[in-house]
C-alpha cells in the first residue's frame, strides 16, 4: 500500500534526547511505531533534526536517509548490509590510551603531593587531591563511534559532512571548559565531521573522555538541556517530534505496580534496591524535571508549532530496571519499547488524530489494531507475558480505551 505524502508546506522536525544505550534501544523501538502507524510521515524525509547523546547517533542516521527499520536491522539486529552494521560492543573497550596517559602522570603528581604533604605541612586530603589528577577521565574508549559512523555515512547517497545535507542536523555536545552548548551543525559548526560531532554529544563523563575538537574538550550535551529543542524551533517548524527515552518510575499511579518488577527482580519499594536504584531515580527525575520545563517554555514561546512528545509510560518497571549500559537484551528491549509506543499511540488515539490531522497526516487504524504485529522477525527473549485469555485481552482495549476518552475529555 503506497503512503500518503504529507503537503510539502508543512515542515516537520525531530528532536532525539539521550540515555545511554538504553535510551537509543527505547528510540529505535519508538521511531519504528510512529513512522509505520502515521501514514504521510517519513521519518528519515524530515525537514531537521536534533539529537542529544545517543539521540545523536540516530537523528544523524535519520538525516543521512536511514530509515527507523534499517537503524533496527543496524543496531539490534546486526542483519543488513555489512557498511550499515554497528557493532554495540565497541563502545565497552577499555580507554586505553586515557589510562597510558594518566599513568605517566602519576609519578610527578605523587612528588607533588609529597612536597604539599612533608614540606609545605598541608593536609592528607590536600596532597590527595593532587593525586586525583591521576584519575581517567573515562572508563571506556569512544573512539570507534567516530570510525564506524564514517563508514555508515561514507555509503553512495549518504555524507558524513552537515553542509552536505539537503536538511538541517544539528548535534549538540557541551563544551567542558566553558559548559556552554556546542550546535555542531549549526553556521559556524558545520565544518566537524558528523561522526565526530556524534562521537563529542555522547561522551558522557566517566564514562567516556572528553573529546577534542579544534583544541577545546566536548562532553555529552545533555548536561545543559535535555532535549535542545529551541534550535530547531527557531527555524519556524510546524510540527516537532520529541522523544525522550528516561523518565522516573512512578509506582504512586498504579496499585498493580507497587511491587517494581522486572523478570525474576522484585522490588518492594525503590528503596531497597539500593544505590543503583536510587541514584537511577534520582537522575531520571531530575533530567525529566528540567524536561518539563523546558516543554512548557517551548509551548509560550512557539505557540504556533505543535509538539508532540513520546516517551516510556512512568508506571512501566521495564523500562525504569533495564540496564541504561547493557546492550545484552536490546533485542528484547526495542520489542518492548516498539509494543508499549503503539499502546500510547492508541491509547491517544483521539487527541493526536486531530493534532496531526493539522499538519495532512493520520494514524493508520489498521496497523494500529493489528495485535500480531511485530518488531522484530526474529522473536526476542524475555517478551512480555502474552495476553493468553480473551477477558485479559478485553480488559487491555477497555484500559486503551478509557485512556484515549480521558485525553479527548482533557483536550475539550
Amino acid at each position: 500500500m503506497t503512503r500518503a505524502r504529507r503537503p510539502p508546506a508543512r515542515r516537520i522536525g525531530m528532536a532525539l534526547a539521550g540515555g545511554g544505550p538504553l535510551g537509543a534501544i527505547y528510540e529505535i523501538g519508538a521511531l519504528c511505531a510512529l513512522d509505520e502507524a502515521i501514514d504521510g510521515l517519513d521519518l528519515a524525509d524530515c525537514d531537521a533534526y536534533v539529537g542529544v547523546s545517543a539521540g545523536g547517533f540516530l537523528a544523524a542516521g535519520l538525516a543521512n536517509g536511514i530509515s527507523p527499520r534499517e537503524l533496527c536491522s543496524a543496531f539490534i539486529e546486526n542483519e543488513g548490509e555489512a557498511q550499515d552494521l554497528f557493532d554495540p560492543s565497541v563502545l565497552m573497550r577499555p580507554a586505553l590510551g586515557e589510562f597510558a596517559q594518566r599513568l605517566a602522570m602519576l609519578p610527578a603528581l605523587a612528588g607533588q603531593a609529597a612536597w604539599r604533604l612533608l614540606v609545605e605541612r598541608r593536609s592528607l586530603l590536600a596532597a590527595a587531591e593532587r593525586l586525583g589528577r591521576a584519575l581517567p577521565t573515562g572508563l571506556f574508549s569512544n573512539r570507534m563511534v567516530d570510525v564506524q559512523l564514517r563508514r555508515l555515512f561514507s555509503v553512495a547517497g549518504r555524507s558524513n559532512d552537515f553542509r552536505e545535507l539537503d536538511r538541517t542536523l544539528v548535534l549538540v555536545a557541551t563544551d567542558l571548559d566553558s559548559g556552554r552548548s556546542a550546535p555542531f551543525g549549526r553556521p559556524g559548526w558545520d565544518h566537524v565531521p558528523i561522526s565526530t560531532a556524534v562521537q563529542a554529544s555522547s561522551a558522557l563523563p566517566g564514562l567516556f573522555p572528553p573529546v577534542e575538537i579544534g583544541g577545546h574538550f566536548y562532553v555529552d550535551g545533555a548536561l545543559k538541556k535535555t532535549l535542545h529543542a529551541s534550535v530547531l524551533l527557531e527555524e519556524g517548524l510546524d510540527l516537532l517530534i520529541c522523544l525522550n527515552p528516561l523518565v522516573p518510575f512512578d509506582a504512586s499511579r498504579s496499585p498493580r505496580h507497587r511491587v517494581l518488577s522486572s523478570g525474576d527482580e522484585q522490588i518492594p519499594r525503590l528503596v531497597d534496591g539500593g544505590l543503583p536504584v536510587v541514584l537511577s531515580q534520582t537522575f531520571r527525575t531530575l533530567i525529566h524535571s528540567r524536561l518539563e520545563l523546558g516543554m512548557k517554555g517551548y509551548e509560550r514561546s512557539h505557540p504556533g508549532t505543535d509538539i508532540l512528545l513520546f516517551e516510556p509510560d512512568q508506571r512501566d518497571p521495564e523500562m525504569f530496571l533495564a540496564n541504561t549500559f547493557s546492550y545484552s537484551q536490546r533485542r528484547w528491549l526495542a520489542e518492548h519499547a516498539y509494543q508499549r509506543t503503539r499502546e500510547l499511540l492508541r491509547s491517544r488515539r483521539s487527541v493526536l488524530g486531530a493534532q496531526l490531522a493539522r499538519h495532512g497526516l493520520a494514524l493508520n487504524d489498521a496497523i494500529l489494531d493489528d495485535r500480531h504485529r511485530r518488531l522484530l522477525r526474529r522473536p526476542a527473549h524475555r517478551c512480555a507475558p502474552p495476553l493468553h485469555t480473551q477477558a485479559a485481552m478485553a480488559a487491555k482495549r477497555l484500559e486503551e480505551v478509557l485512556n484515549d476518552l480521558e485525553q479527548a475529555l482533557q483536550a475539550a
